[in-house]
């Protein structure tokens, strides 16, 4: 019986290695032709990171450019997501603190999900989304387990994009394997 359980758990870390493995081929198949820069990306200049401020009763509007149908966009320069669904309802918008390493603007899809683990900032995090992978750093959404949004330290290249929990809660409830994320400028 014993050799039978080895055996098994065996075969199920191998099937998750080719896994892992799969989904980085296809991550790196699907990279755009032009390679992202090298090490972290410098912040924008201040005046075009700060979102302006936003009259609660009218949320900022989703990115002309962010294409059509249900998808998750994400402004690198608003810090902003927005959760479009398809029926064309006032979609969900909330900021966000960006990572120190950015993915490229274009559109991709949720490749993989975990519900808890620990950042590569040593952080707890949970509802993890990752959708890209820029220099070898995976991309992705992610809310703190103590609900803090702060600035990631510059001198470490991070791909976690921080949000509040209950704006990670949304996000893990809408994009599911496979969901269109759009990253714009």
């Amino acid at each position: 019986m014993a050799r039978s359980s080895s055996g098994i758990v065996a075969g199920l870390t191998v099937a998750a290695i080719a896994a892992i493995g799969f989904l980085g081929y296809q991550a790196s198949a699907t990279a755009p032709a032009v390679p992202a820069k090298t090490g972290p990306q410098a912040p924008a200049a201040p005046q075009a990171q700060t979102p302006a401020k936003q009259d609660p009763a009218k949320p900022a509007a989703v990115p002309a450019d962010s294409g059509s149908g249900a998808r998750v966009v994400y402004s690198v320069s608003q810090k902003r997501v927005w959760l479009v669904t398809e029926d064309g309802k006032e979609p969900r918008t909330f900021t966000v603190m960006p990572s120190t390493v950015h993915p490229v603007p274009g559109s991709y899809a949720v490749s993989s999900r975990a519900g808890t683990v620990t950042g590569t900032d040593g952080v707890p995090i949970e509802h993890v989304v990752r959708f890209a992978s820029t220099d070898g750093i995976a991309i992705g959404f992610s809310a703190r387990v103590d609900g803090s949004m702060p600035a990631p330290d510059t001198t470490k290249k991070t791909g976690g994009i921080r949000m509040g929990r209950a704006d990670g809660d949304a996000t893990w409830a809408f994009a599911t394997i496979g969901a269109k994320v759009v990253v714009v400028a």
